[in-house]
């Protein structure tokens, strides 16, 4: 089988659908000829009598993609040999090394097993003769046939669990960074799913499977070329294949490509929903009298409707107010209503009135449930008649790891998650929509914060909102890296911190805007970019700039690092090394390699480091690492602290050791974002009134946070505190330093080597 599948691999010209009915055919031949062989062995020359080798499931379908499981069924009539016929066919399937799903079963045994395992009732749905007797395959898909119209209900409810269960443990095609084509929400197994629900209760998705055509089209490509790519089976398209996918379906480029994944799934998960919900209604025997909603909307069959009478083309606010209905009562709107206003609707006057500014902010206040609200809209072209400018973030891949979802539904995240932080703000209307555009920018060619700020301008002025409200929201798209930028970089004890960002900021009512959609921006972003530390610092952050606002004063900045427990370790002045949880912390002589042979023991012993800090007074220090296990494991605290006695102590060839850890696993770290992790150094000596910060950005591989702080020691250099941050496949380093005096390090030609020194040992040419 290897050899037959290596032309049809080989072979450019046969794609998607053309490549899957090829390579059905290459097996439908092979198997024919071991039907062949394995029948001429039996006894008293019987021949092919009494049996029948039927492809079932995705090669009964007529569609096997480059690495698909072999899925059949030997049927027979009761025969006495009927378990060496199936080890003459099934040996040389395994000899190949393919994975083969086989059945041996009389065609009753076959219906009876369909009937008790829903995995086997739905493969049966798709049945062909390779060879054998025709008359046992009808018997087979009559009884299936049968099973499945006498017992639709309990065929489909369990059916629609598994839909249900494979859309949350996967998310959607249409916005997920790394989708899953076969099992995701609007993937290939939607369109599976489709089909045979259809044989339970025929022609109910009838319609929404010939509107697919073009996006089966598409998602079976893709999986052909993934597979191709990866010389194996799989389903998710992670960002190392999407450039080459995008090469092997001629798109031009990665981002064009995942752009129409999106748009495809997106549609397949729509119809997908819609014949699902068709089924959920026909359940239904009771039909309810349609119930007022607003002189221009009534609840019929459970969804929102126009009432009959109403003169879309005069009532320009209706997408708004239908939408806003939806919303808040977390109803879904109905088709018929989508399309007509997607036919009739006026466009909104321009400026918007103060209504209409209510109706928008008031949608996303309601929280989750506005974001199916918008996927109805946006499925009908509506959303883009309420902002023109999405259109430019629709389906648009983001395309890092870090971020969990596309633009356009990050957006949507965003400004529902800032809903639940309403209360914390003097203008919840503001946070929302800040929220809902802080990112628009990222439809736009540039920096995406700068472009933006145009954008939302232009948008504010068009909905009418006065100017210093359309200040706020151009400041909510200038500053809403600003706090966590600051909270996870920047000393907060150090004054010149907080005094920056309260003249930033300028006034208690903004800063409590901007701190909301900082902690709506990242729950958005995903799993990684909010947590306890991270929130933790933002609000320290938040508490001392509001008190500095208020009142002048700066207090005491809280912070968990140096403890009074290190403070007391410190001024003991002896060496301790303590490893507890997922937290490593050492009080030793200050030294200037102290932190970076630390920071060796971490790379050698396959330790990830989340964060780091450090600090040191009166020719001690003390530093704290923030770890993490490789392997997800809990970290063994004793061998880690023994070597790092050892390293402190001068007796571990520490560079040797990373090195070599450095080239071992450098081939199994996978790309984490399509563009190249920056190279940047920054020098700030404004920033903190006490030390110079440098900033590194640089690809995160195993050993920087050692190799940097080597290359800062050979200066002599006192770290005085560290921030370490790993966001996907870039690391975020800021040292505050000093020099042996204790200043800041202002002489040109130190700073100058200095920044030569550290892109040398971030790996730059």
């Amino acid at each position: 089988m290897s050899k037959r599948r290596r032309p049809l691999l080989e072979a450019p010209e046969l794609k998607g659908l053309d490549f899957t009915v090829a390579h059905t055919a290459a097996a439908d031949r092979w198997f024919v000829d071991l039907f062949e062989r394995a029948v001429t062995e039996r006894p008293n020359d019987a021949g092919p009598a009494g049996l029948a080798l039927v492809a079932v499931g995705g090669y009964g379908w007529g569609h096997l993609f480059p690495y698909s499981d072999l899925d059949v069924v030997l049927l027979h009539d009761g025969v006495a040999d009927i378990g060496d016929v199936a080890e003459r066919l099934w040996y040389p399937v395994w000899d190949r090394g393919l994975e083969l799903g086989h059945v041996v079963a009389t065609a009753s045994e076959a219906v009876a097993v369909a009937g008790e395992e829903l995995d086997r009732a739905t493969a049966f749905l798709d049945t062909r003769l390779i060879a054998g007797d025709a008359s046992l395959l009808v018997a087979f898909d009559d009884g299936i046939e049968a099973l499945w119209r006498s017992r639709a209900d309990a065929c489909l409810a369990p059916l629609a669990e598994v839909v249900d269960d494979r859309h949350r443990n996967n998310g959607d095609v249409a916005f997920m960074i790394e989708p899953n084509l076969k099992q995701g929400r609007g993937g290939i197994r939607d369109i599976q799913a489709l089909r045979w629900a259809s044989r339970a209760v025929p022609g109910f998705a009838v319609d929404l499977l010939q509107g697919l055509t073009a996006e089966s089209e598409l998602l079976f490509s893709a999986r052909v070329e993934l597979h191709r790519h990866a010389n194996r089976p799989g389903d998710v398209v992670a960002l190392d294949a999407q450039e080459d996918l995008a090469q092997a379906m001629a798109e031009p480029d990665a981002g064009a490509l995942m752009k129409r994944l999106a748009e495809a799934g997106r549609r397949v998960a729509w119809n997908s929903d819609e014949a699902w919900e068709r089924l959920r209604r026909r359940r239904v025997t009771t039909r309810r009298e349609p119930t007022p909603l607003s002189d221009a909307f009534e609840v019929r069959d459970d969804f929102i409707e126009l009432r009959s009478g109403v003169d879309v083309a005069e009532r320009p606010l209706l997408l708004l107010e239908v939408a806003d209905l939806a919303a808040q009562r977390d109803m879904a709107i109905g088709r018929a209503t989508l399309i007509t206003m997607a036919s009739t609707l006026p466009p909104l006057p321009e400026p918007w009135s103060s209504e209409a500014r209510d109706l928008l902010a008031a949608i996303f206040l309601a929280g989750a449930p506005a974001i199916d609200v918008v996927e109805d809209l946006d499925h009908f072209g509506l959303m883009s008649r309420i902002l023109p400018e999405w259109k430019r973030v629709r389906c648009k891949p983001q395309r890092n790891v870090l971020h969990t979802f596309t633009v356009d539904r990050h957006l949507c995240q965003a400004a529902a998650y800032s809903a639940a932080l309403a209360d914390r703000v003097v203008r919840p209307d503001l946070l929302v929509v800040g929220s809902l555009l802080h990112d628009i920018g990222k439809g736009y060619s540039g920096d995406h914060t700068e472009v933006g700020m145009q954008v939302v301008q232009a948008i504010a002025e068009r909905m009418g909102y006065a100017a210093e409200d359309v200040a706020t929201l151009v400041d909510l798209c200038r500053l809403h890296l600003l706090l966590p930028d600051v909270a996870t970089r920047r000393d907060l004890a150090d004054a010149g911190t907080i005094k920056a960002v309260a003249a930033a900021v300028d006034s208690v009512e903004f800063l409590h805007l901007l701190a909301a959609l900082t902690q709506a921006d990242s729950q958005a972003t995903g799993p990684s970019t909010w947590g306890p530390w991270k929130a933790d610092l933002v609000a320290q952050l938040v508490e001392r700039t509001e008190r500095f606002l208020n009142d002048g004063q700066l207090g005491e900045g809280r912070s968990d690092f140096p403890s009074a427990e290190t403070l007391d370790l410190m001024t003991s002045r002896g060496r301790a090394i303590e490893g507890r949880g997922s937290t490593l912390r050492v009080v030793a002589n200050d030294e200037p390699l102290l932190f970076s042979r630390i920071a060796g023991v971490m790379a050698v012993s396959g330790l990830d480091v989340l964060d780091a800090a450090a600090y040191s007074v009166d020719g001690m220090a003390a530093a704290e690492f923030v770890v993490q296990s490789s392997t997800g494991a809990p970290v063994e605290w004793e061998p880690v602290a023994a070597m790092v006695d050892e390293a402190l102590a001068g007796r571990l060839a520490l560079s040797a050791r990373v090195a070599r850890r450095a080239r071992t696993y450098a081939r199994y770290r996978r790309r984490l974002a399509a563009s190249p992790p920056r190279r940047e150094v920054y020098v700030d000596n404004s920033v903190s009134e006490v030390a110079t910060v440098i900033d590194v950005h640089a690809p995160d591989t195993i050993g920087l946070l050692y190799r940097l702080t080597q290359a800062l020691g050979e200066f002599g250099l006192d770290i005085r505190s560290a921030r370490v941050q790993t966001l996907g496949p870039e690391a975020v380093d800021s040292f505050y330093l000093c020099d042996r005096h204790g200043k800041k390090i202002l002489d040109p030609v130190v700073l100058a080597e200095l920044d030569l020194a550290l892109r040398e040992a971030m790996g730059e040419a």
